[in-house]
């Protein structure tokens, strides 16, 4: 048995990494954004028992790689670049740091909206350039204005509590959610994503990516939108349809957007939203505080060795705790 972690990407908090080093493990790392070969290779040399998911693919062959593989704990909650049905097959489970990242990528989603909204970047570009462009200039006042949770977890409710405090109206939309997400914020609840979209001036996305949600929000969604309306995204890039959010914005349907996520990570040096000044972009980085960072580490890392040890783990943080059911479920109807 080989005493490893293996985290794919470059770092782990000092709290998270002493946890193992207590435990007589140790970390290996693997390269930013290792594909799916590297990863696999990394696991076949190091014999990891665990793996702590940051950056690049695990799909069922790396999977079949490593059988020595027991558990998969994310470090955070979207699990997006994990096949979580190949990894139910394989019994492994795949676990996750439910809101313990919350509070940071709220207030980075809060910090998206009030750059986009009052125009801080081109302000402050146009300043150092030169320009003083107070007369004239007319800004916006977001007060009483509407935002839209698409998705009602964790960071969507702490995004809540922070735009509540500046004033704002909550409508929100998530059917998997219980009424006490709503009532406790007092958001209104939607009953479909059209009663959403029709009421936002901001529309903040905090859903995962799947089939069913990816390009969510397209060309059809976004006109649905009223005239001036604001995107903001902290969740995954590939919620939205990007030629689409360009085309809204250059056309004035929107009015701009805050966005910490792209389709294709890390994006294209000539990527499309960097020819417009309406949208202001941040690396991915919501949830990369130190604080959340150490959050998000140790509870990374314990789940992890809560499944080696046998112990029980939170049912919400085994993200395919249904899929491991089922899959567990096949061989003893084919036995009876």
């Amino acid at each position: 048995m080989s005493k490893t972690i293996l985290v794919t990407g470059p770092d782990l908090d000092p709290s998270a990494a002493q946890l193992v080093a207590d435990r007589g493990y140790q970390t290996v790392h693997t390269p930013p954004y290792a594909d799916s070969a590297v990863i696999s290779d990394y696991l076949q040399q190091t014999g990891a028992e665990g793996i702590v998911s940051r950056m690049g693919r695990l799909d069922a062959a790396v999977m079949d790689a490593a059988p020595q593989l027991k558990v998969i704990s994310k470090h955070g909650v979207g699990v997006d670049n994990i096949d979580i049905q190949a990894a139910a097959e394989r019994g492994i489970p795949v676990l996750v740091a439910t809101g313990a990242n919350a509070v940071s990528v709220a207030e980075h989603a809060i910090a998206l909206l009030l750059a986009a909204v009052k125009r801080i970047l081109p302000l402050d570009a146009g300043l150092r350039a030169g320009r003083w462009e107070k007369p004239g200039f007319s800004g916006h006042e977001i007060a009483e204005s509407t935002m839209g949770l698409m998705g009602m977890g964790a960071i969507a409710q702490a995004t809540g509590r922070m735009a509540k405090g500046l004033g704002l109206h909550l409508l929100g939309y998530d059917p998997y959610a219980p009424d006490s997400a709503f009532e406790e914020l007092g958001v209104t609840r939607c009953e479909t994503v059209e009663d959403l979209l029709a009421g936002s001036d901001i529309l903040s996305l905090h859903c995962p990516l799947t089939e069913q949600t990816r390009r969510l929000l397209n060309a059809e969604s976004i006109a649905q939108m009223p005239k001036g309306a604001y995107v903001i995204n902290t969740a995954r890039g590939g919620l939205i349809d990007e030629a689409a959010l360009v085309a809204a914005i250059q056309s004035g349907h929107l009015a701009g957007a805050g966005l910490d996520t792209f389709a294709s990570e890390p994006p294209a040096a000539d990527h499309p939203f960097f020819a417009v000044p309406e949208i202001v972009l941040t690396p991915h980085i919501g949830g990369v505080t130190r604080q959340a960072g150490a959050r998000v580490g140790v509870d990374a890392v314990r789940g992890i060795f809560q499944i080696l040890d046998g112990q029980p783990v939170a049912p919400e943080r085994i993200i395919n705790r249904k899929l491991l059911a089922a899959a567990q479920a096949e061989p003893a109807k084919m036995e009876k």
